[in-house]
């Protein structure tokens, strides 16, 4: 049985709750022992929700050690792993604390607001000899599993082309606001964009250059709609978008269309429709549960049975974050095509 400390209770900390209480109540061997959160409001159930339907129960939080403070926690709680769901700006300093006290640390997207943290993330995690993993969902949910693996095993031929697109309203719900502050979470294009950058780099590694048009909307908050062509030699064509201005009812969407040699593959509105060349369309039967359960699960089954992290090791997510450097270097200079360092 592991015991695991959950940092962070916002919109994400909350959803990653939801799933340890469901995982202790199906027997699996992990245990949700202590939690903190900066904020003692949020101990008395007082949330503000977000844009997607996670973390919306009211919690007896009354079985769990709470704290407000990290270092705190980490030297009081005997844990084997910590799950880090703070804003980015604080993703490398507790994930290097924690590693430097003895403990495996699962840490939420994007893996840090820059790629020099990153390297010093891995770095903690070498010398400690402890696994980290970054939560990029995607890699764990149904529908981008099912792109992966058409991809590797050319079920429908060769890649050709892909469109990968997410958007909703303007994140309001986040502690302090620093959701729309760029020196906090890097806007939307390294916060939300992310998700479609990490599923570009896992499905077909790094892009050689990337071509970028984006801009701000809301003051300081850094780019708020971003529109990304990412240049690979063999000349496969791909595009990702993302919006978080998107007002009104609009509410969150994300979607992809990916095109191969003998079908085309269509996610929208939750449900993945696959397109035959030849023969008629239809939806593929996969896994039910959504990736941030399977991610937990995945993380945690590492740890118990001493096995590398493949699906999403630390080094690809740093990946992912070069790639957004390079993004953000191409829309200063107004779509200039740059390369991936």
């Amino acid at each position: 049985m592991l015991k695991v400390g959950l940092i962070g209770i916002g919109f994400m900390g909350r959803g990653h709750l939801d799933n340890y209480i469901r995982l202790e109540s199906e027997g699996f061997p992990v245990k949700l022992v202590a939690i903190c959160d900066i904020d003692p409001a949020k101990f008395e159930n007082k949330f503000v929700p977000g844009n997607i339907d996670v973390g919306t129960r009211k919690y007896d939080f009354s079985k769990y050690k709470l704290y407000t403070n990290l270092d705190e926690m980490l030297e009081k709680e005997k844990l084997d792993y910590v799950d880090i769901c703070l804003p980015t700006y604080l993703h490398a300093e507790a994930t290097i604390k924690a590693l430097d006290r003895g403990m495996h640390v699962l840490c939420e997207k994007p893996m840090a607001l820059n790629s020099k943290e990153c390297t010093e993330m891995i770095e903690a995690a070498k010398r400690n000899n402890k696994k980290l993993m970054i939560a990029h969902c995607l890699r764990l949910w149904p529908e981008y599993e099912y792109i992966k693996e058409c991809v590797e095993t050319e079920r429908f031929g060769k890649f050709l082309e892909g469109y990968f697109y997410r958007g909703g309203g303007t994140p309001k719900w986040s502690y302090e606001n620093w959701l729309l502050k760029k020196e906090k979470s890097g806007g939307c294009i390294l916060d939300q964009h992310i998700h479609d950058v990490d599923t570009i780099n896992w499905l077909f590694g790094k892009p050689s250059a990337v071509s970028t048009i984006a801009r701000n909307v809301i003051p300081g908050s850094g780019y708020d709609i971003v529109s990304t062509n990412y240049i690979y030699p063999d000349g496969k064509v791909i595009n990702a978008q993302d919006d978080w201005t998107l007002q009104g009812d609009y509410g969150f969407e994300m979607l992809f269309r990916v095109n191969f040699e003998r079908g085309n593959l269509i996610f929208q509105n939750g449900v993945l429709k696959v397109n035959p060349n030849e023969g008629k369309s239809f939806i593929p039967e996969l896994p039910k549960e959504m990736g941030y359960y399977r991610e937990i699960k995945y993380f945690v089954d590492c740890l118990l049975n001493d096995k590398p992290i493949t699906v999403a090791p630390p080094e690809s997510s740093k990946e992912t974050i070069e790639i957004v450097e390079a993004e953000i270097k191409s829309a200063d200079n107004k779509g200039q095509v740059t390369p991936v360092l």
